[in-house]
């Protein structure tokens, strides 16, 4: 896409996987390497602030995306015609907040390096690396080759508004044991993160019954089709170890408190 000629990391797929690789290296290796012999860090101002920013840029992202979504569908009900001035500008905001989307996946890494800084080693799963790794990584390509495309926009909107509840409950968690009995609710969140890839399957399944899709690169509704249906898979797992096999539940999770902040 010609309009993101020069915005930051876009030039190339490269920088992007250099951090990916670096981000891996050190929650799965040094990290762990390095605080085996020093004491956890106490990171907990630090995750307060951390958790709620994430909610915010959640919140607007959310906003950004509505907004211009449907006033892009409002306008070309009665224009049919990409051009226009009033389109064009939704569609280059639609694109800054692709874009948005996209970085905030490398400000969502610190969730895994703060684990390690905090010697919650148990924390830094196959689930939880790979989730974090390969967002920013095929979100890359989709802002650079169709940002801004409804169909692949949608799951971005999803995965904005689980964000505000998962980092709200994050949020809640870091301020300490005083509001531990508010969060009750862990279950639920992971319920809501399995609706979510249920709705991303479902929607981007349309490709299959679709007998013309203007869409730039159909591989994209494939790749997100794929992703929606590889993270249901592996959520349903964790689900089945976390809650039916009870792995996730001893201690603090009988009085309905969570232990992974």
């Amino acid at each position: 896409d010609p309009r993101l000629d020069g915005w930051p990391l876009m030039s190339s797929p490269f920088p992007t996987t250099f951090i990916i690789g670096t981000y891996i290296y050190f929650v799965t290796s040094l990290g762990p390497k390095l605080m085996e012999n020093k004491k956890p860090f106490e990171l907990r101002q630090i995750m307060v602030f951390y958790n709620f920013s994430v909610v915010v840029l959640s919140l607007y992202m959310t906003y950004e995306v509505s907004i211009c979504s449907m006033f892009i569908c409002f306008l070309l009900s009665f224009i049919y015609d990409y051009d226009d001035l009033k389109i064009c500008f939704l569609l280059l905001q639609m694109v800054r907040t692709c874009w948005l989307y996209y970085f905030s996946k490398f400000i969502e890494l610190l969730d895994t390096i703060f684990f390690v800084l905090r010697k919650k080693n148990n924390q830094v799963t196959f689930l939880h690396v790979f989730h974090h790794s390969i967002m920013p990584w095929t979100w890359w390509f989709g802002v650079k080759f169709a940002a801004g495309s409804g169909l692949g926009t949608f799951h971005a909107l999803l995965n904005c508004i689980v964000h505000v509840v998962m980092y709200t409950y994050y949020g809640i968690c870091s301020l300490g044991p005083a509001y531990h009995k508010y969060l009750w609710w862990k279950k639920y969140m992971t319920t809501i993160q399995l609706v979510q890839f249920i709705m991303i399957t479902c929607h981007i399944g349309q490709i299959y019954i679709m007998d013309d899709c203007p869409y730039q690169y159909p591989i994209f509704m494939f790749i997100i089709w794929l992703y929606g249906s590889m993270f249901l898979v592996l959520f349903l797992h964790f689900w089945y170890h976390a809650y039916t096999k009870g792995k996730r539940l001893p201690k603090l999770a009988r009085d309905g408190i969570s232990k992974d902040q």
